[in-house]
């Protein structure tokens, strides 16, 4: 093949990433050493539910690769949730600062750059590290998803199973370990036996083991991820009043400690949302976009069941609009029928100090289309900030491949102020759903006719003064609770629960234009009362989505598309072993 002048390189680069809708810009062409702001590096937004990597080795720029995107998508009107696992990316919530390398960097590669803040909310797993508490109960898990946290092998896995069905036949609620506990030391007893010997293949020695790991789960502080009130995903599609797409970041302090947790949450995240979205195909833009930080720790000592259960989740939810975009060391970290169904690709250096490393970069260079750059050099040479990267255009075709300089992002590189963090978790609405835990009557209170326990608010985060604290964007309210947020009104917040309940559930919200937030009262939560500012401005007004033209009624094809769509939703959740739950 005859190599390209620079000039027909840059041209073939222009036009290989000129798109004509909305487009997260990555950074500039880089060229025999050279910068060429002219042909810019960009991935199409309404591509990216085709999933996608970012790859690297330590130190070379992933996660300011993450936060650049995160931030444009955030500004396309896109909701983003990403793992934090360091606590760099607290510094989406503050403005970044100018220095003079800074804004030299940028201006070389073509980027008008501005300092900006987004709208951040903060999570944590069960309250384990600073953020609101995410909390599912044992029943909406599944026994599947429990058996990978407790690694049970499959003979366990499938005794866990038929607990679960006799808990669910004899109305025991699992709410959270001790109802678990509950129900299999009562069938372990003299008392259960008879019960025990019914369910047929669960022998006492078997159920005996997974009382162990069950206590083991306790004794590690997983029981504080297990209860209610139950995290609802749909809080996760909101947009700020500012129509910027909310960035839910999860925070992860403890994540080498609980690896497995944090994997299967992801799973089970990634599993509800395809339960309860519908198809949509390939829209303008995603729904949402979810960015795997550590991406190898879902696959570590993975059963084949579950990588099959991930591979048919990462491949069947695409066409709900949602992208997933896995960000790890090196390519072989993802197993090669989930890497196959990615098409946009962000790969950072790569070492080969090893036999194996030389191997792994040659595999990995069979893997990018023809090109006119040496690819081996592109990815051992590769500077911090640079990447070589090929996504999905819009005719589905993959671009030419571009090493690239990236863009910088405009919030803070690094953590933000402790101080600031706090303010937004202690600020927010959700904090007001899912901040209290709720112990109802369950299992355990059936079996041991203990009485409920009070609920039990969560810790506070620090409220330390702190010097320098950035003010937050607003991320607006609860959905899941129909809370307000700051400077929202009522109204504003019900009709963003109503966008998302469309987007949920394909047709038009049921809910009324304006109703007391039934989330509370769903877990007989205290009552909350949202202060009111003294002096009330004019309330910005939250535009309500325009009513959806008539169609032709045609009661037999709406019948097969709700059938079709509830018989998908019971296979995937048959699948998982997950339970349908009831929206709030």
């Amino acid at each position: 093949m005859v190599k390209m002048t620079a000039a027909q390189h840059v041209e073939t680069i222009t036009a290989g990433y000129s798109f004509e809708g909305l487009a997260v810009h990555l950074g500039a062409a880089l060229i025999d050493d050279q910068v060429y702001p002219e042909a810019q590096v960009r991935l199409p937004v309404r591509m990216m539910n085709r999933h996608g990597l970012v790859a690297g080795a330590t130190g070379t720029g992933k996660t300011i690769t993450l936060q650049l995107m995160a931030e444009q998508l955030s500004g396309h009107g896109v909701p983003v949730f990403l793992a934090d696992i360091k606590g760099d990316l607290t510094g989406l919530s503050t403005p970044g600062q100018p220095t003079e390398k800074l804004l030299a960097r940028t201006a070389s590669v073509g980027m008008e750059w501005s300092a900006k803040s987004f709208p951040v909310e903060y999570f944590s797993l069960g309250g384990d590290g600073a953020g609101i508490p995410i909390r599912a109960t044992i029943s909406s898990f599944g026994p599947l998803l429990l058996s990978r946290i407790m690694e049970l092998n499959e003979t366990q896995e499938s005794c866990l199973q038929l607990i679960f069905h006799y808990a669910d036949t004899k109305d025991l609620e699992l709410y959270d370990l001790k109802d678990l506990r509950a129900v299999i030391q009562y069938l372990t007893s003299d008392e259960g036996k008879p019960e025990l010997e019914n369910l047929g293949g669960v022998s006492k020695a078997t159920a005996g083991v997974i009382l162990r790991e069950l206590v083991t789960l306790e004794a590690q502080g997983m029981d504080s991820f297990f209860g209610e009130p139950e995290f609802d995903t749909s809080e996760l599609l909101r947009v700020a009043p500012d129509g910027r797409g909310v960035i839910s970041c999860l925070e992860l302090p403890t994540l080498m400690q609980k690896p497995v947790l944090f994997s299967t949450f992801m799973i089970w995240l990634l599993a509800d949302l395809f339960v309860e979205l519908p198809e949509v195909g390939d829209p303008e833009k995603p729904k949402l976009v979810f960015f795997l930080d550590e991406a190898h720790l879902l696959f570590r000592g993975a059963s084949k069941a579950f990588l099959t259960s991930i591979t048919t989740t990462v491949r069947l939810i695409r066409s709900k609009g949602v992208g997933v975009f896995f960000v790890t060391q090196t390519p072989k970290d993802v197993p090669a029928d989930v890497l196959g169904q990615l098409a946009n690709r962000v790969q950072h250096a790569l070492r080969a100090f090893t036999p194996d490393d030389a191997k792994a970069l040659k595999a990995t260079i069979s893997t990018f289309p023809t090109s006119d750059y040496d690819l081996e050099q592109a990815l051992t040479q590769a500077g911090t900030g640079e990447a070589v990267v090929t996504v999905m255009n819009e005719r589905g075709a993959p671009t030419p491949v571009a090493w690239t300089r990236m863009w910088s992002p405009e919030s803070t590189m690094g953590p933000s102020n402790p101080g600031t963090v706090a303010g937004i978790i202690q600020g927010s609405a959700l904090m007001q759903v899912y901040g209290t835990a709720v112990d109802r009557e369950s299992a355990f209170e059936k079996l041991t006719s203990a009485p409920a326990n009070a609920s039990v608010l969560a810790p506070d985060a620090p409220n330390a003064s702190f010097p320098g604290v950035t003010a937050p964007v607003p991320t607006g309210g609860s959905v899941g609770g129909r809370i307000p947020g700051a400077g929202q009104s009522q109204a504003d917040i019900d009709a963003e629960a109503r966008r998302i309940e469309e987007s949920i559930l394909g047709k038009p919200s049921s809910l009324p234009s304006s109703a007391p937030g039934p989330g509370a009262a769903d877990y007989s939560m205290p009552d909350f009362e949202i202060d009111k500012p003294a002096k009330k401005s004019t309330p910005r007004t939250r535009s309500v989505p325009p009513a959806r033209p008539a169609q032709p009624e045609n009661q037999l094809l709406d019948m097969a598309l709700q059938a079709a769509n509830a018989i998908g939703s019971e296979l995937f959740r048959g699948m998982f072993g997950t339970k349908k739950r009831r929206r709030r």
